[in-house]
């Protein structure tokens, strides 16, 4: 300090009064505001909020991720398109209505009020310009028109098919919307009754056979699969979930004769073991299986089986091994021998055909059921010459073998290949090779009111006409409270002529899912009040793909997939051009926890409110804590203490803003001053090095890490008696701006302290070189910090006056080198250089000590460096010590100091 008066006490903001002031001047400056004409700026996107009415702690989350991306590529000179809208059609509105007595739309547009205010009080930067509302007729108008032209398209269809259903919400699921019990979005198995729930309610999904619309998504089931290859700023986990949920199977097909009368056609992708079949197995749910549970005189066991597969509760399953056998046999057309029909639960409705031919010598779970019921099992498959497995020691009895091999016990087809088998027999056995897919269409009618209309009429001369494009949208009626669809009760809306005849007709009263409204709202934001098209063709083709691409690990089958299928569908529509995938980068943020450690939930209790977090502790610490906690893919767990730590730092940041703001040190620096000075400036070009590499990486954890080094650094400098202006005020200003993507509204008044012009939101990133070999100069540094703490402790030196520093001499760095460098015998390869040879015993021991840890030796500083950084940093273990701290070079300390340091391990001598 300048004077030796007492320090003041902290100065500290009210962010009551800072964050609102500010959000209005990023307002009045139109910061966040995006120009038409602006060519492929920076597109950085949030996945939009289902409109509950309130954000909770994983919207924070999200959303500061988002921005805080955004305002940093801002800062480095790009143009940014950050928008945000509203997802708001969806059952949960329509049942909020019913519970108050009110209609959807008064509560969504109220959710969305308050939703949107708590947006803004987060200082989230939007351009609400570009804001969108799904349930808006003037955004779902184009899902009709969509709809029409998909159709025209050939990719819209109607047909009957067994479908999910949830008795509770009375309407269709897609099998992406069933989970498994344990609440696995878009993994379950999509609608086999008694192993689903829905995704909304948790509701048992049973099964029904409906009349619906679907969207022809598996004509894109090759390209959603291949593509995936190329989307490298995808998550793998994610790229995984999608190929499992697609699942693309080549194989063959052949039909089983049964003893019922029934031909079975099965899928598999091992022809070539068909003369190892020794039974026959159905899933419970197969039509034949079925037919057989609807006459228990004749067939009991299945019966009961099928009976028991279709009570299971959430979290029950049957045994795998489980089955019943019907007392029927199916026809092995390789040998012409019966083999007994089993239904069995391991046997998957939506696999395949729901039937398969087992071989238990040649696979696991055929093997294992085969065990239980003792079924006889049958090799035909044995290990080429060229396989790492001998033929002799392959036991079948034991376990199945299950790779390719080649063909035994197969009559005239011994010796064949298994490629060459599966080849031939496709015509021997009167098969198909085909490939299937476990994707089925999707099927977007929902049996509700609270989402965009389907644009089709019934007419019983006609059939389904389209609603015309002129008289689109077709608007939602008004709200009527009754069970079931309350579109079928709105009468007056329901009957209409037929555009077609004029006779009378009916409008089709199914709604669509609401993923139709999400797999194109991004594009919408490229032009969002265009009224003679969805989005400008030039604009959307020139801003997408989306940059970046935030949100949860929960979409990844449904919204994920119907998006990437829609932007191809559009792409050869030409409505794009050369875009044919939405979402360049990927990031599923994780999740926020209790402090108990579960996921936050009303239920358990454990929530906690960012409205009453903002009130306490303002936007900021709210931001910076959640930024701070993890990497934006990892869950954190909730803290108090961690909240109020943030909240502390940002306070110390503007107090020593403060200082600088009223001149409370020096203007120049001088004797010791200028050194330490130096050390402060290279920490500081040291941490802007980072944290641009560290938000370019999305690790802004890691960025604030090292900015909260920086400030603690600072800090300790401020309260030296030599310190000075420059430094100080440059690592404030330098703070601020790495800081202010994150906790912006404090780090605006910091600037408006530091008289800098403009607003932090507009300026600039800063700029620095890193310093060279800085890594090394700090790990260099620290660790002789901590070797000196080490001393102080283990030898109990209460107060050391005097510590010496000697660094090694060169040879010691000599020998490392060539110790690197040497091809196996470390010793020889030092004890041959001729210098070396002159240090004798010491030089050979050393060798030895480097032969015993060559492969983690790091690279070193010179002499010359190590001195120089050591030199640099000597007034940290001054001020940490109270002691004198000299910096030797090998040369300048005494011989027994200058023996013990080796390089990037100096030695240390401590007197008392």
């Amino acid at each position: 300090m300048t004077t030796g008066e007492p320090e003041p006490q902290e100065r500290r903001f009210d962010h009551r009064e800072i964050e609102p002031a500010w959000q209005a001047a990023w307002d009045d400056a139109d910061v966040f505001r995006i120009e038409d004409d602006e060519t492929d700026p920076e597109y950085v996107l949030a996945m939009f909020p289902y409109t509950s009415g309130n954000l909770h702690m994983g919207h924070v989350r999200n959303y500061t991720i988002t921005d805080a991306y955004a305002r940093f590529e801002r800062m480095r000179g790009e143009s940014v398109l950050h928008p945000m809208g509203w997802d708001s059609f969806g059952l949960p509105a329509e049942n909020a209505a019913e519970e108050r007595d009110t209609n959807p739309r008064d509560w969504t547009l109220s959710c969305i009020d308050s939703m949107k205010e708590q947006l803004n009080r987060m200082g989230f930067g939007y351009d609400w310009e570009r804001e969108v509302t799904t349930c808006d007729p003037d955004y779902y108008r184009w899902n009709q028109w969509f709809f029409q032209r998909f159709r025209e398209e050939g990719l819209v269809d109607r047909r009957a098919e067994e479908i999910n259903w949830c008795p509770s919400c009375e309407t269709v699921l897609a099998d992406e919307q069933v989970e498994t019990p344990d609440g696995d979005a878009g993994s379950g198995e999509g609608g086999v009754t008694g192993e689903g729930i829905c995704w909304r309610c948790d509701s048992v999904v049973e099964t029904r056979e409906l009349d619906q619309w679907v969207f022809t998504i598996t004509d894109y089931a090759d390209e959603l699969l291949e593509a995936l290859d190329d989307l490298d700023g995808w998550p793998n986990n994610v790229r995984e979930m999608q190929r499992n949920w697609i699942g693309r199977q080549e194989g063959d097909s052949v039909e089983f004769e049964l003893t019922t009368g029934d031909s079975v056609e099965i899928f598999t992708t091992r022809l070539d073991t068909i003369h190892g079949a020794t039974f026959f197995a159905m899933s419970p749910g197969h039509e034949v299986a079925q037919r057989m549970a609807e006459n228990p005189e004749e067939y009991p066991e299945v019966a009961e089986y099928v009976e028991r597969a279709e009570a299971l509760g959430d979290d029950e399953e049957l045994p795998e091994t489980s089955g019943a056998f019907t007392g029927e046999f199916a026809t092995n057309p390789a040998t012409g021998e019966e083999i007994p029909v089993y239904v069995a639960d391991y046997v998957l409705e939506d696999v395949g055909t729901g039937a398969l031919y087992a071989v238990p010598a040649h696979d696991d779970r055929d093997h294992a059921f085969a065990e239980e019921h003792e079924i006889p099992i049958q090799q035909v498959v044995e290990p080429a010459a060229d396989a790492d497995a001998d033929p002799e020691s392959i036991d079948v009895q034991e376990a199945a073998y299950t790779p390719d091999g080649i063909l035994i016990n197969s009559g005239e087809y011994d010796g064949l290949e298994s490629a060459a088998a599966r080849e031939e027999f496709v015509d021997v056995f009167d098969g198909e090779h085909r490939v299937e897919f476990r994707l089925r269409d999707w099927l977007i009618s929902r049996q509700r009111y609270w989402g965009t209309p389907i644009p089709m009429i019934d007419c019983e001369d006609c059939g389904y006409v389209p609603v015309p494009e002129d008289d689109l949208p077709v608007e939602l009626p008004e709200f009527v409270h009754t069970t079931g669809n309350p579109l079928d009760a709105a009468e007056d809306w329901k009957h209409v002529d037929c555009p077609e005849c004029g006779g009378d007709a009916v409008r089709e009263t199914d709604t669509m899912d609401t993923f139709v409204d999400s797999s194109w709202y991004f594009l919408r934001y490229c032009s969002p009040d265009l009224d003679d098209a969805p989005f400008d063709h030039d604009r959307a083709s020139d801003w997408m793909p989306v940059d970046q691409y935030v949100g949860g690990i929960e979409h990844a089958v449904m919204h994920l997939l119907y998006a990437r299928f829609f932007t191809k569908m559009l792409d050869d529509m030409d409505l794009l051009s050369g875009t044919r995938e939405p979402f360049t980068n990927l990031t599923n943020q994780g999740m926020v926890l209790g402090e108990d450690g579960n996921k936050m939930s009303k239920s358990r209790g454990n929530g906690v409110s960012p409205q009453r977090m903002i009130d306490e502790y303002g936007a900021d610490t709210a931001r910076l804590f959640t930024m701070e906690a993890a990497q934006p893919q990892k869950e954190f767990a909730w803290s108090p203490e961690g909240v109020e730590s943030a909240h502390q730092y940002l306070q110390g940041v503007y107090d020593l803003a403060t200082r600088v703001e009223e001149g409370a040190f020096e203007d120049s620096a001088d004797g010791d001053g200028e050194g330490v000075a130096a050390y402060v400036e290279r920490e500081t070009d040291a941490t802007v090095a980072t944290a641009t590499e560290e938000y370019e990486a999305f690790r802004f954890n890691h960025a604030l890490q090292s900015t909260r080094e920086l400030v603690s650094l600072l800090r300790r400098y401020a309260d030296r008696d030599d310190a000075t202006q420059e430094p100080i005020e440059r690592g404030i200003d330098t703070v601020a701006r790495i800081l202010g993507p994150v906790a912006p509204h404090v780090t605006e008044e910091i600037w408006s302290l530091l008289d800098r012009d403009g607003l932090l939101a507009e300026a600039s990133w800063p700029d620095a070189e890193p310093p060279a070999d800085y890594e090394i100069e700090a790990r260099l540094v620290e660790n002789t910090r901590e070797d000196v703490r080490d001393i102080v402790d283990v030898a109990d030196i209460e107060d050391p006056q005097r510590i010496e520093v000697a660094v090694a001499p060169q040879w010691k760095h000599d020998a490392i080198e060539i110790a690197t460098n040497a091809d196996g015998d470390v010793v020889g390869a030092v004890m041959s250089d001729e210098d070396l040879q002159r240090h004798g015993n010491e030089a050979a021991d050393f060798a030895k000590d480097l032969a015993g840890n060559a492969e983690a030796i790091d690279e070193q500083l010179s002499p010359e460096g190590e001195l120089a950084a050591l030199e640099r940093a000597a007034w940290l273990l001054r001020d940490e010590f109270g002691a004198d701290v000299e910096i030797l070079s090998a040369a300048d300390a005494d011989d027994d100091l200058a023996s013990k340091a080796e390089p990037g391990r100096p030695a240390i001598h401590i007197e008392e």
